[in-house]
């Protein structure tokens, strides 16, 4: 019998994976930092492990064949511990890591922290397991959130267009190639909604469906980076913030793939239908 691993279980995405997994009817060790957190799903193992603990990961993964590695939190070390991760499974005899990347990911990509994605990527195709790269875009779920207190939404993105995907697809997609993860062996996977948004167009959506009075301010880079001086975050955190939306104005999130319908069976959601969902 195949053993299934997924981190992640106490956010969105992994926790989405675990139940579609559960209700297969699926055996899956669940690898979490906090187990207390981790959700009740009959034939799921709990197990603690963090990514940058490579004695607890050892343990954690010893009998996994079939890995589903959800991107660690945000953070300067993000890529050392997606190695140290990635070197536990690899020890451990992990046949087949499912990693949870990022769109247009490269060395040079204008969103900062896709490089970390790519680098994850080679990291995991140097181990010698076998693997799927699911390339979401930005999460549909998160544009309602990228307004401040004050209902705007301010940064660099011009009339870019961004193709955002539900979590919920991203987790479908996830469940389909865990089920099966021969069958999509060395495949990178551009997940993404079937439509792309200009920040107007979807405060417009937003505003139609939930009544929120939101509006746009349209910065210049210096400007973003001005604004963000009184978070008095890090610098690799500012650049992220502001490559967001300078990612979204050169275009390099502006794709569509039809690849959530073909995996799945069914379209992605809208910004609308996801909002609509949720007011439900």
């Amino acid at each position: 019998m195949t053993t299934i691993a997924v981190t992640g279980a106490t956010g969105a995405v992994g926790g989405a994976v675990a139940h579609l997994l559960g209700e297969a009817g699926l055996e899956q060790r669940l690898v979490v930092r906090s187990p207390d957190r981790a959700p009740q799903i009959p034939g799921a193992h709990v197990v603690q492990a963090s990514y940058g603990d490579a004695e607890a990961s050892d343990a954690a993964l010893a009998g996994v064949d079939v890995l589903f590695m959800v991107s660690g939190a945000e953070s300067a070390e993000r890529l050392d511990q997606h190695r140290a991760f990635v070197d536990a499974a690899a020890r451990a005899g992990v046949q087949h890591v499912v990693y949870t990347s990022f769109l247009g990911a490269s060395p040079t990509a204008v969103f900062t922290l896709a490089r970390d994605h790519w680098y994850t990527e080679e990291h995991i195709r140097a181990s010698g397991m076998a693997y799927t790269f699911l390339r979401d875009s930005f999460y549909l779920d998160f544009l309602p959130m990228l307004a401040g207190e004050d209902g705007v939404i301010r940064g660099p993105a011009g009339q870019g267009r961004l193709g955002a995907v539900a979590r919920e697809d991203v987790a479908r997609v996830a469940a389909v190639v865990l089920q099966d993860p021969a069958s999509d062996a060395g495949q990178t996977y551009e997940l993404t909604g079937r439509e792309a948004l200009s920040i107007p167009e979807a405060i417009e959506v937003i505003r139609e469906v939930t009544g929120r009075d939101l509006a746009y301010v349209d910065e210049t880079v210096p400007e973003a980076y001005e604004s963000r001086r009184v978070y008095d975050a890090p610098d690799w955190e500012v650049h992220a913030w502001v490559s967001t939306y300078t990612a979204i104005a050169q275009g390099e999130l502006a794709t569509v793939t039809d690849t959530v319908e073909r995996l799945t069976g069914r379209p992605p959601l809208t910004l609308r239908e996801l909002l609509s969902q949720q007011a439900g």
